[in-house]
């Protein structure tokens, strides 16, 4: 079976914005590229195109102490 051809979009300034918005809030890049619609390389390609860091190791720790926190 031939694989769906992709179509490219362009980022709007409206997109950039969503992408801003939930790296501030250490969102990981999966879940920015759902809500964007795109896939995870293209999201965290972008981030990195315009210096954002989506740092997934953010969101690693911060569940890793939450766990601790719990078995406390």
């Amino acid at each position: 079976m031939a694989k769906k051809a992709t179509k490219r979009r362009a980022w709007t300034a409206d997109h950039v914005r969503t992408l801003k918005t939930m790296a501030r809030q250490k969102k990981n890049a999966s879940r920015i590229a759902k809500a964007l619609k795109r896939t995870e390389g293209a999201t965290r390609q972008k981030a990195l195109s315009i210096g954002l860091s989506l740092d997934s190791r953010a969101f690693a720790l911060t569940h890793e102490t939450f766990l601790c926190r719990l078995e406390q």
